[in-house]
């Protein structure tokens, strides 16, 4: 999940196309509509689209979640507060200046609230990122079974021919914490599945710190290697353990560009070579020619 800052950039409700009266039935149904169209499983070859479903699955966690929703809406509406002061502070910048003392002593007042209500929502959304959203991952369950219909049934046997794209996760843990620094099967799933359909999740038996992530397309394992960061106070370290999407085309025909251009200037050379060897040898003759006359 990203942090506070980045949340309160985002309109949750515009992002969902619903108002913020909504009711949590219609926040589900808008999330599904809207998620199914950009999943990174139909779209792999759009990173928009699954920067998309990321920020649509952010919007469903916080918006399903009563303390998360209140306290998001209670940063929102304070934002919107201080927009509409700052506005009237520009129509009014000619007052008396113990208005604006007045003014600059209530924004002080205005600013401890504004921390307290932000800092109440980050401790939801830490909160959040600790428990994972059951919400979340029933309706991702529910848009993958039906982009599993969509595909039709033959989606499974198709995949077994194809190396899944997997991503390695390091973390710090202590031999003596028996919880892995928070770090379960259920807790890595939660993370993860916001960026896409993911197939197992493999915590390592022998070395403490460490799993293997496997994901039902590369797009989805490409944006989780990206963006998620893990559990606050105990970050996670991210890198590929296969199937990750080959370099841009555009990059290997470049090469091939560079090598035709080298084999062709390797040509000239041996065609002067020679043309020069030719020239030469008809020079040595025509002297031989010559030196033949005078004799």
């Amino acid at each position: 999940m990203s942090s506070t800052k980045e949340i309160l950039q985002m309109d949750l409700y515009a992002l969902l196309g619903v108002e913020s009266t909504a009711t949590e039935k219609q926040i589900k149904k808008a999330y599904r509509q809207r998620a199914l169209s950009c999943h990174p499983d139909k779209n792999p070859d759009n990173p928009k689209a699954a920067e998309l479903f990321h920020q649509l699955s952010q919007a469903l966690e916080v918006l399903t979640d009563a303390a998360a929703k209140a306290a998001y809406d209670k940063v929102r509406a304070a934002k919107k507060q201080a927009e509409a002061r700052n506005r009237n502070l520009d129509d009014k910048r000619k007052k008396i200046k113990l208005d604006l003392e007045a003014r600059e002593r209530a924004a002080e007042n205005v600013k401890a609230e504004d921390i307290k209500i932000t800092r109440t929502l980050e401790e939801e959304i830490a909160r959040l990122r600790e428990q994972g959203s059951r919400e979340l991952q029933e309706q991702q369950r529910l848009i993958q079974e039906q982009i599993q219909k969509e595909r039709g049934t033959h989606t499974g046997s198709s995949r077994s021919n194809e190396v899944t794209p997997k991503l390695k996760v390091k973390w710090k843990s202590k031999k003596e914490d028996d919880s892995n620094a928070g770090y379960s099967q259920e807790c890595l799933l939660s993370l993860f599945q916001k960026y896409g359909e993911v197939l197992n999740v493999l915590i390592s038996k022998k070395k403490r710190g460490s799993a293997v992530v496997e994901f039902a397309s590369a797009k989805a394992a490409e944006l989780a290697c990206k963006n998620e960061n893990g559990l606050m106070g105990s970050p996670l370290t991210i890198s590929w353990l296969e199937g990750k999407p080959a370099p841009a085309p555009h990059s290997d025909f470049n090469a091939s560009q560079s090598e035709l251009r080298s084999e062709r200037d390797y040509e000239s050379v041996v065609l002067m070579r020679l043309r020069q060897a030719e020239e030469r040898k008809r020079l040595i003759e025509e002297m031989k020619r010559d030196e033949g006359h005078t004799t």
